[in-house]
């Protein structure tokens, strides 16, 4: 699979002072640059605005870091920010060390940004990281550590610009979207037309992304968490697992547009990509209560990269949001994925 060329134009961009929790000599850049590349579902190269954060020690190796569709480009703290996503395996002496290395991530594209094209592709982030990366002059990044959505922007990426990648990081995401996964984000993606058609986009979303949190976590933790029993509260039985589900839900729509989304799950659903494609070395991580990335998919993924693989299971009962709550047995497993990031500098 070849690489469309790649036109980057600059917009002007300052570094700006890392925050005070770190040390001195870090820095930090949060802004927008203007790329160009051709998007999978449309005829026409296109300029992008892509908003990202490139920040550690200056001249380091870089390292990007994406996770899943709500996550956004601010992995740990900042100049404007208290904390990050990832802001216990992200920072100075965290396992992707920010006093080795500089942690470049970006906010997802959507189709509105590529010009409405049909859909966005993982294809189209990567090739919006591919064409910030030459903008910024890093050249060769050290490795890409994915998780979820991120994992299948990774295998793009590693697909479509070998030369950029030294190194591969997945977690909890494959190669294509389980089937059972597609059909269980097709319903939530009805339940937002239908809220959408009727004026009732709020609702539709809360309840979509009530239904996405049964997807996300473990059998194991809702037995744990919610094995009470219900109790009557204005006039009906209130189970104690759908207080949990409607906060989950209220968070979200403050937070998420609902074309957004409709987007994003989507891309999830279209992604394909042949491991057979991929060379760079890859590390592998998966958990076994996962059940929207599941095990088999991982080691049928491990089977046919090109290159060499590795894959790494932890025990956890969160399900596919290990990758965010297990950060404890991570980052021994992301510090020997990226040990020779000094040798790099």
């Amino acid at each position: 699979m070849s690489a469309e060329p790649l036109k980057v134009i600059s917009l002007p961009e300052a570094a700006v002072p890392a925050a005070p929790r770190c040390a001195a000599d870090l820095t930090e850049q949060r802004g927008t640059r203007r790329v160009s590349f051709t998007p999978k579902y449309g005829s026409d190269t296109v300029a992008v605005d892509v908003r990202y954060l490139w920040c550690g020690a200056p001249h380091a190796p870089t390292v990007i870091v994406q996770g899943g569709i709500s996550a956004d480009r601010d992995v740990c703290a900042g100049r404007e920010r208290a904390a990050g996503w990832w802001q216990e395996l992200v920072g100075q002496g965290a396992a992707i060390d920010l006093a080795e290395c500089r942690v470049l991530s970006i906010d997802w594209l959507v189709p509105e940004d590529l010009g409405n094209v049909a859909s966005v592709s993982s294809e189209d982030q990567a090739g919006a990281l591919a064409a910030l990366v030459d903008e910024l002059g890093i050249g060769r990044v050290h490795a890409f550590v994915g998780s979820s959505y991120g994992a299948m922007t990774g295998l793009a990426f590693a697909a479509l610009y070998p030369e950029k990648l030294k190194s591969l990081v997945l977690l909890a995401g494959a190669h294509r979207p389980h089937p059972l996964a597609t059909a269980q984000r097709s319903v939530q993606r009805g339940i937002v037309r239908l809220g959408i058609a009727s004026g009732r986009t709020d609702e539709a979303l809360a309840l979509a992304r009530q239904l996405a949190m049964t997807t996300y976590r473990g059998s194991e933790e809702f037995s744990r968490r919610f094995a009470a029993g219900p109790e009557l509260r204005d006039g009906r039985f209130h189970f104690p697992v759908e207080d949990y589900l409607e906060h989950a839900g209220r968070r979200f729509v403050e937070r998420f547009e609902a074309e957004r989304f409709l987007a994003l799950s989507e891309s999830i659903d279209l992604h394909d990509i042949s491991p057979e494609c991929v060379s760079t070395p890859t590390t592998l991580v998966g958990f076994p209560s996962d059940r929207l990335v599941p095990l088999a998919d991982l080691c049928e993924l491990q089977r046919r990269l090109g290159g060499t693989a590795t894959l790494e299971v932890v025990d956890s009962p969160y399900g596919h949001d290990a990758f965010l709550k297990e950060t404890v047995q991570l980052a021994p497993v992301l510090r020997h994925a990226l040990n020779d990031c000094r040798g790099d500098r």
